[in-house]
């Protein structure tokens, strides 16, 4: 006979407890050297050691540009659960702790890789791992923020990446395709609740917009130019006219910001850039708006006779819920003391997350915890409970897979049985591909 599910989950939580400190110092040594999307080879390295020297596994880095990932149970003819974890910052140039370059963790993803870890600990060093029946991966993800276009597109340039997500990448790639099921988590100011469940996202679809008018001297012959400032300005205000289009359940999010308003004040501006993410609900609605943005952006530029080139990328899906995973979560947070009052059901946000991407395609679990105040990327973030940040996660995940993998994995093949994919891995790649490409208009005389 093995170890019952209880004393499992025993074992499991004060292996975690008695390994705080390493899970502790971890996740402080990345917060204090943040790494942007994929750049983050001196964090990926440190998981790697990490799970090398402490746990010895073997680990395969460089899996989407950077990023590392281990494997346990192999031998298992089980499930396969992944625990996903996220290596990169956020440009927060006013916080406290930001880098020379703005690089900052206040996005809490140090947290996320600490977490990853704590599972680990809590599954390997307890031995509990050897009893259950599936196996178990961990991801160490890269390029979760969608930023820094410019250095995304050189690499997809030179065929190092297709996709500016990370976990996008891991889908095209296929090193998702043996994973049934994924797991993680993120920080989150929740007030005086304690962890936010039943996580729902927007999408998104991003643009590179350029507008592109004729120069002439500003002061003395601004009739000889044709001014793509004014355009980029006209496609903002159209685009603002669009709102009350937009139904409210979509909750579409538009937010478009000019990154170059031309070259000097003496020349009327014939170069002009900006960004923009169509953020909605439903990918239909991502689909809809996104329309709509792309003939505001153009009848900015037939209104003042300018040229536009309009690159779509491929932005996030939004995150589906999967409620059978998310009982067996809400049943572990109860068993780890967490009540009921203490924590939030059916949590909606605008954001977008490229977990949204993966859950299209295999049950998924992302709820939210606390343990930090101030909105994630903003100079306010900071981490108020390290106890319970770092290692609340970690039991509530590693519990979650004991009871998806114990007993022959009845849990998880149940959920997988009956689980319909929203995409197939090809249905996703080709939506993806649809919204890789360059829209021109020219209007220029």
């Amino acid at each position: 006979m093995g170890m019952s599910k209880e004393i499992m989950k025993a074992k499991v939580i004060s292996t975690i407890e008695e390994n705080r400190d390493l899970i502790f110092d971890i996740g402080r040594k990345i917060y204090k050297n943040p790494e942007l999307g994929y750049k983050e080879f001196e964090t990926t390295k440190l998981v790697k050691e990490f799970f090398e020297n402490e746990l010895n596994l073997d680990v395969v880095d460089g899996i989407a540009c950077t990023g590392c990932r281990a494997k346990i149970n192999e031998q298992k003819s089980g499930p396969r659960v992944a625990v996903l974890g996220e290596l990169d910052g956020i440009v927060c140039n006013a916080h406290k702790d930001s880098l020379s370059s703005g690089a900052s963790h206040t996005c809490g993803h140090n947290i996320q890789i600490a977490g990853m870890i704590g599972v680990a600990i809590g599954l390997i060093k307890s031995g509990v791992y050897k009893e259950l029946d599936g196996k178990i991966d961990f991801i160490a993800t890269p390029a979760e923020e969608f930023i820094e276009i410019d250095y995304r597109s050189k690499l997809k340039e030179k065929g190092i990446i297709q996709y500016f997500g990370g976990k996008q990448e891991l889908i095209r790639k296929g090193a998702l395709d043996d994973v049934d099921m994924a797991v993680m988590f993120h920080a989150l100011d929740v007030g005086d609740k304690k962890v936010l469940v039943g996580t729902i996202s927007n999408g998104f679809i991003g643009k590179n917009i350029k507008f592109i008018g004729r120069e002439a001297h500003a002061g003395n012959s601004p009739h000889k130019g044709v001014n793509a400032l004014n355009a980029a300005v006209l496609a903002m205000n159209n685009i603002n006219a669009q709102r009350e289009t937009f139904k409210d359940s979509d909750r579409v999010r538009i937010h478009p910001i000019i990154t170059k308003g031309g070259d000097i004040v003496n020349v009327v501006p014939a170069d002009v850039r900006m960004e923009s993410y169509t953020r909605a609900r439903t990918v239909e609605a991502m689909i809809d708006a996104n329309a709509k943005v792309n003939r505001s952006l153009i009848a900015g530029a037939m209104a003042v006779g300018a040229n536009i080139e309009i690159k779509e990328l491929p932005g996030y899906l939004p995150i589906l819920k999967h409620q059978e995973m998310e009982d067996i979560l809400f049943k572990n947070l109860i068993e780890l003391g967490i009540t009921k009052d203490d924590i939030v059901q059916e949590s909606d946000f605008s954001g977008s997350f490229d977990l949204g991407d993966v859950s299209h395609i295999m049950p998924t679990l992302h709820p939210m915890f606390g343990g930090i105040k101030g909105e994630l990327h903003s100079k306010d973030y900071c981490i108020v409970n390290e106890e319970y940040i770092y290692l609340e996660p970690a039991k509530s995940l590693a519990l979650t897979i004991v009871d998806l993998l114990f007993d022959d994995a009845k849990e998880a093949k149940s959920i997988l049985n009956n689980f319909v994919p929203a995409m197939t891995k090809e249905e996703y790649l080709n939506f993806m591909n649809s919204n890789d490409k360059l829209i021109k208009r020219e209007f220029l005389d």
